[in-house]
């Protein structure tokens, strides 16, 4: 007999597992709350219409399809099957998808909801995402975000509040991180600059792999997308670019002061900058013009967070999107958001095991069973010390000592503590 398994790229959590995921969800809704989000939640699955054409080409390649329910085959000729064109297939026998993230979903439930809504909206949403992705360290084909955005606003305060919610969450996590931003304005910019604007998704597509494949390979990708190598020439120095924030604002400011698009990032870049450093942080901001943020409907500041002390992709990303709602029927509505990668930052949490205590506790009482008479007393014993937030558990069965005191519970305490206890209890039943 075959063990049962489950899908590459997925995984069981047990309760322990389950309680330091849950510190996680909890640390963060309490940030969220702390600055007047509201949590909402959509459906896992969107109809395919949605979802396609809103992540670029690599992104609609990763969407989890559904087949149609019902007889979809014979609904098909033959020749349909044996074709070559797997997405045309896929556009006739599937109409919903699984949710690729969740800033999507989000703004189609803006458009939907619209009167009912006060702007600006701010809205944090905790709930599983599913990709087709190769699976990896640190990457997974189901994995939890958690997102916070604003919509129907477009200070650039509120991106100054999304990077000390950042802050705030991996201060108290006690993650040392490097939050990255950059903003696609610039980005816009840098490819007027080295002659190429019309190339310019392929261009953050490319450099948005940087960190991973390194500066050759991403050469390479650009020059096998049909950008100039003397483009590619132009665009090493900034690829490389050092020194502090101010001094790399300062060179790509005089680098693109001819592009009115990249001069208008500089200057909304320099108001983020100048507004986070007034109010301090505990973690290091860094001004990042290699950041991309591969996903097409950024079109303003962009964020991405890494762990200082553990070789793990990124942690937390986001940023602004203008025109999102717009595909919706709804265009106007800027917003701007940041998703935290729960299932990644499960790991470094493991990894530097940074978990409190209190986070894995469950149980902080056990009653020992001696017996029926014995139960019976420590029952309603056990209904007030619950009444006064404490988690009790009476053992259900009247085994050996040793058994009822294997339980989680001992590596919180100590033997004796319970030993004492019992001792009492039976010293009161004579």
């Amino acid at each position: 007999m075959n063990k049962p398994s489950i899908p590459k790229g997925t995984r069981d959590f047990s309760p322990a597992e389950m309680a330091k995921r849950n510190y996680i969800f909890n640390t963060i809704k309490d940030v969220y709350a702390l600055y007047g989000y509201q949590q909402i939640e959509t459906p896992s699955m969107e109809t395919l219409q949605t979802l396609m054409g809103k992540y670029g080409e690599e992104g609609d390649k990763l969407l989890f399809k559904i087949l149609n329910s019902g007889d979809f085959i014979g609904k098909l000729p033959s020749e349909e099957f044996v074709s070559d064109n797997v997405l045309k297939l896929a556009a006739k026998i599937c109409e919903k998808g699984l949710r690729y993230d969740l800033t999507v979903p989000f703004a189609r439930y803006v458009v939907m909801h619209r009167d009912e809504l006060q702007m600006p909206f701010k809205r944090y949403q905790i709930q599983p995402v599913w990709r087709a992705d190769r699976p990896q360290k640190g990457r997974y084909r189901e994995f939890y975000q958690c997102d916070a955005d604003v919509v129907g606003s477009d200070s650039l305060l509120n991106e100054v509040e999304l990077i000390q919610i950042i802050d705030t969450v991996f201060t108290k996590f006690g993650i040392n991180v490097q939050i990255k931003v950059n903003n696609r304005k610039i980005l816009a910019g840098i490819a007027e600059y080295i002659g190429q604007p019309d190339k310019i998704v392929d261009i953050t597509v490319a450099i948005d792999k940087l960190d991973k494949i390194g500066v050759y390979a991403v050469n390479a990708e650009m020059l096998a997308n049909g950008i100039s190598e003397e483009a590619v020439s132009k665009l090493q120095p900034i690829l490389t670019m050092s020194g502090t924030n101010k001094e790399k604002l300062k060179t790509i400011a005089q680098t693109i002061a001819t592009s009115e698009i990249g001069v208008k990032g500089v200057e909304e870049t320099r108001f983020i900058l100048e507004k986070v450093e007034a109010v301090g942080m505990q973690n290091e901001l860094q001004l990042d013009l290699t950041l991309a943020r591969g996903l097409n409907y950024y079109t303003g500041a962009i964020f991405e967070v890494k762990a200082k002390d553990v070789a793990i992709g990124s942690i937390t990303g986001g940023g602004r999107y203008d025109n999102l709602t717009g595909i919706f029927g709804m265009p106007g509505l800027s917003g701007v958001g940041i998703s935290f990668g729960a299932d990644r930052i499960y790991d470094v949490l493991n990894t530097l095991d940074l978990y409190p205590q209190n986070a894995t506790q469950a149980t902080q009482v056990l009653f020992i069973n001696f017996g029926e008479a014995e139960a019976d007393f420590c029952l309603p014993i056990a209904t007030k010390v619950r009444a006064a937030g404490i988690s009790v558990e009476l053992y259900p069965d009247s085994a050996k000592m040793k058994k009822q005191m294997h339980t989680p519970i001992q590596k919180a305490f100590p033997l004796w503590f319970w030993w004492e206890k019992t001792k009492l209890i039976k010293a009161k039943l004579r």
